[in-house]
């Protein structure tokens, strides 16, 4: 099994006949996606890549029966898409784009709480690699040829190492069974809790590696409901041992600027609650091959 998609997961794509999302569209085509439509404002009616474009979301959604979208809409109106989206009933939607103000965000957030926790649209991203379920359907930017089915979860605030743990998985022939960007941004449409809650639940993932950067307390946070609530052995990085306090490394999220923002910090929290931390980047896959061991 996966979480989140599968083969069967009806997808559209906002902002579907831009260059970027032309682009990796035919990536999760061919990966085996079962992209329906698109959605471009001003061009419903046409086709694209043999899909409709529908002008909005609501129409795409009532003629595709569409599930999920993956989104490519700029900065300024993407804030505006999410709530589309959800408005429309999507139950997922998954953001790439990079450079959303934080505010735009926090009303995003505000906004789908008025919707009940069971049909709220879950929001993946912003400033993220998307979603993989290996072997069986992509929501992302990822390169699908490192992904190889198998019994492990992925989760992770940035993208690069997501592919990093994946690639050295699929070395000692482990395979994933979904793979989660949240990305790097300080206010995130899902957070590491709710996609560990997801990967406890599912049968096939014997194990999760959760990979985190500095910054903001969601590395602490997972850790303690890790201790206290899940039972499959959960494996922690934390990217950014070198970064010196007060400047922002990369993601917009990624500023020391708080006790307990670290690496090294964030590390110590994860061993405190039980959790096997990998020493360094290059040792991701080995680190989840011990914790497989000792589930097996």
């Amino acid at each position: 099994m996966s979480i989140l998609i599968d083969e069967k997961t009806r997808v559209i794509v906002q902002g579907f006949t831009g260059d970027k999302a032309s682009f990796h569209a035919k990536e999760m085509i061919a990966y085996g996606t079962r992209v329906v439509g698109g959605v471009t404002p001003g061009k419903g009616g046409q086709t694209h890549l043999d899909r409709p474009v529908f002008d909005t979301v609501k129409e795409a959604v009532e003629a595709t029966a569409a599930e999920a979208s993956l989104a490519f809409v700029p900065p300024p109106y993407a804030g505006d898409a999410l709530m589309e989206a959800a408005d429309a009933g999507l139950r997922l939607v998954c953001i790439i784009t990079d450079g959303i103000p934080a505010q735009d965000m926090m009303r995003v957030k505000r906004y789908l709480m008025r919707y009940p926790r069971e049909s709220r649209t879950m929001v993946v991203g912003p400033n993220c690699a998307g979603i993989i379920s290996a072997g069986r359907a992509m929501l992302g930017i990822m390169p699908g040829n490192i992904y190889v089915r198998g019994n492990v979860g992925v989760v992770s605030r940035s993208g690069t190492l997501g592919y990093e743990a994946a690639a050295q998985m699929k070395a000692l022939g482990i395979g994933v069974t979904t793979s989660v960007g949240i990305g790097g941004d300080p206010i995130n449409g899902s957070s590491f809790l709710d996609h560990l809650a997801l990967f406890e639940k599912d049968p096939d993932t014997q194990a999760v590696i959760m990979i985190g950067e500095i910054g903001g307390p969601q590395e602490a946070e997972a850790s303690a409901w890790i201790k206290a609530n899940m039972k499959k052995p959960v494996v922690g990085y934390v990217a950014g041992l070198t970064a010196p306090k007060g400047r922002r490394m990369g993601h917009a999220g990624a500023i020391i600027s708080a006790e307990g923002d670290t690496a090294a910090e964030k590390a110590d929290i994860m061993r405190s609650y039980g959790l096997l931390v990998a020493p360094s980047a290059a040792e991701l896959g080995s680190s989840v091959a011990k914790a497989l061991a000792k589930v097996t």
